[in-house]
């Protein structure tokens, strides 16, 4: 893969608990930090139930669209935790009891405690390699460009790191911000046609509220430095023009960004 490509991921968080509003998902935000800083970029995530046919056809889409595909959660001991199966049918193998991974349930589970249940953590595709749970033992696993992961943030990030370094990725996005205290609407029409005229940067409005007013930073996100640099000038120029300032993104602070909308 050259330096150049285009690396993409998809997450898919697979859990009824996660749509229901029961769980807070804590893992696609780290996730995305992580991918982006090793040059892959996170084209799509994608919150799913514990439906079999839903989660096959998820990652079949995903695998076939997208570089790597990462998912979280349905792994543990219970009848709902079935996406290791899913992924056995989605890839067309079956679904074994994989010693090593039998050894190491046994290795942290007593004995007395290690029923069937859990020992169904040790059940993975064949043809799949094992990815290490230092935190307690049940492993993911890797199936093709399907990288497959608890769901719980702390074992997730410790199957991540030990996962990270096989991972290829590709040139490393850069951004500039650029702030004002023009709001959203005045500057949308000029600013969409900025991103017209640049196609393979990302052009982006966000919002913030400082001292009774309302402004938005700006910020462009591409692979090339020179033509960031370009369209962040541009962005200057146009916020002058519409009788702005533009102002260091950096006096803009995260407590001050907001969701709400001066049009």
């Amino acid at each position: 893969m050259s330096e150049n490509s285009t690396v993409t991921a998809c997450c898919l968080i697979i859990g009824n608990e996660v749509l229901s509003g029961r769980t807070k998902d804590a893992n696609l935000g780290w996730l995305a930090e992580r991918l982006t800083d090793m040059g892959i970029r996170m084209a799509e995530a994608r919150v799913i139930p514990d439906v079999e046919e839903v989660i096959i056809d998820a990652v079949n889409e995903a695998r076939e669209k997208y570089t790597y595909v990462f998912t979280t959660g349905g792994i543990g001991p219970t009848h709902d935790d079935i996406t290791s199966l899913c992924v056995a049918k989605a890839f067309g193998v079956e679904i074994y009891r994989n010693p090593e991974a039998k050894a190491l349930l046994e290795s942290f589970i007593p004995v007395e405690r290690l029923n069937e249940a859990r020992l169904k953590m040790a059940d993975v595709p064949v043809g799949s390699t094992l990815i290490e749970n230092p935190v307690s033992k049940a492993p993911g696993f890797q199936m093709g460009n399907v990288y497959v992961m608890a769901g719980v943030p702390s074992i997730m990030r410790a199957m991540f790191d030990g996962l990270a370094a096989g991972l290829v990725g590709g040139k490393k996005m850069e951004s500039i911000a650029v702030a004002s205290y023009l709001p959203e609407g005045t500057v949308a029409a000029p600013l969409g046609e900025i991103q017209d005229g640049h196609p393979n940067v990302e052009i982006g409005s966000y919002p913030f509220f400082r001292a009774g007013n309302f402004g938005c930073t700006l910020i462009s996100r591409g692979t090339d430095m020179d033509e960031l640099e370009a369209v962040a000038e541009e962005v200057r120029q146009m916020i002058i023009e519409l009788g702005g300032e533009p102002i260091n993104e950096d006096l803009i602070t995260p407590a001050e960004v907001t969701n709400e909308k001066d049009y």
